[in-house]
Order: structure tokens, then sequence, then C-alpha cells
């Protein structure tokens, strides 16, 4: 089998990293805390306009604490068990410029296992990035490959079932995903005949 993994709140932890090493430490006043992000993106939450969370966001993806970050221990825990059971591959949504520390992190953490990357431009403003994809369900339209998806995002995992996918939902405050992280990993395990 395959499996097809988003990278951002998946295999890291890039909300809650940025909202405790970015956001807080320059909105002092912020009185959220992570499990109060139930909006993605939480700039409504934040009393902000979209693109001043977007900046703050990038401007940590492209910091050297995100490309120091460690991926999260049960995903890794999971891979170190199961992953080579299965094929692997990994796809974000996210900004071009933010992408090559990001391909780097993935595969110094994960490159025993995941052999396959791709990714869908984010837009922001004076990006030339065409825009071959409108989104991940698009992307995996194009590529018709894989057999499972696991992702954050509850469009994302609607898109991805429609295509005919398994979907594992990663639970975070912003979705409504009924399991447990280790809940949701055991489900992967055994939808992969792993288990």
């Amino acid at each position: 089998m395959t499996i097809i993994w988003d990278v951002d709140d998946v295999l890291n932890a890039l909300t809650h990293d940025w909202f405790h090493h970015e956001w807080l430490p320059s909105h002092p006043e912020c009185r959220l805390d992570y499990a109060g992000l139930t909006q993605n993106p939480p700039h409504r939450i934040l009393g902000v306009e979209e693109i001043t969370y977007l900046r703050s966001l990038d401007k940590y993806r492209l910091s050297s604490h995100a490309r120091a970050a460690r991926p999260v221990p049960d995903i890794q825990a999971w891979f170190q068990k199961h992953g080579a059971g299965c094929s692997h591959i990994a796809l974000t949504a996210r900004p071009l410029a933010t992408v090559p520390p990001l391909a780097a992190w993935l595969f110094e953490h994960f490159g025993l296992w995941i052999r396959a990357f791709g990714f869908v431009p984010s837009a922001r403003p004076n990006c030339l990035a065409p825009a071959c994809h409108a989104g991940k369900g698009d992307w995996l339209k194009w590529i018709s490959a894989g057999d499972i998806f696991v992702d954050d995002n509850p469009q994302n995992i609607e898109q991805a079932a429609a295509l005919g996918l398994k979907t594992i939902l990663i639970p975070q405050p912003w979705n409504k995903a009924g399991d447990t992280l280790p809940e949701a990993l055991n489900s992967l395990a055994h939808v992969a005949g792993l288990c």
C-alpha cells in the first residue's frame, strides 16, 4: 500500500510551534492557548487580517527554529514500527519560498521511508509559481496514486475520499477528529494491513 502524508501539523507540529515560538512572543497580549485555535487559518480568532497571520507563519517556516524542529514523536514511532511495510509519499501545500527547507527537513527525518515529495504552491503576493493544481485534491487526482491519505484538514480528507482513497484525519484543535493521535495511528496501521 502507498500512504500519502501531509507534512505540516501531521509529521511536524508546525502550528503549535509557530504559535509558541513566533506568535505569542511577539503578541504578549494574546490570551489564547493552542487548543483555542479552533479554525485554520486562525486569523479571525487571533483578531488580525489573514495576510498578517500568513506573514507570521511564513516567517516562522523560514526560521532556524523551524529547521531544527523535531518530528511529532508518535508519528516518528509509527514510522519506526510500520514504515517499512508500505510505500510513502509526502504532500504539502505551502508557499514556494518555504518548500526547500521543508524538503530538507522531511528527508532528514523521514528519508528512510518517504521516497516521493509533492507540493501545491500556496498563493502569496509576488509569487510567480504557476497554479498547476487548485489544491491537494486536484494534485491527488493528477498523480492518481496512493491508497491512504493522512491529513489534518477535513476538506482535504473529503477530497481524497471522493477520489476513492482511504483516509485518516489527524486530530488538531481546528478539526473534529474523534480519535486521539495514538488511536488515529492505530487505525492507520489497521487500514494499511500492518496489524
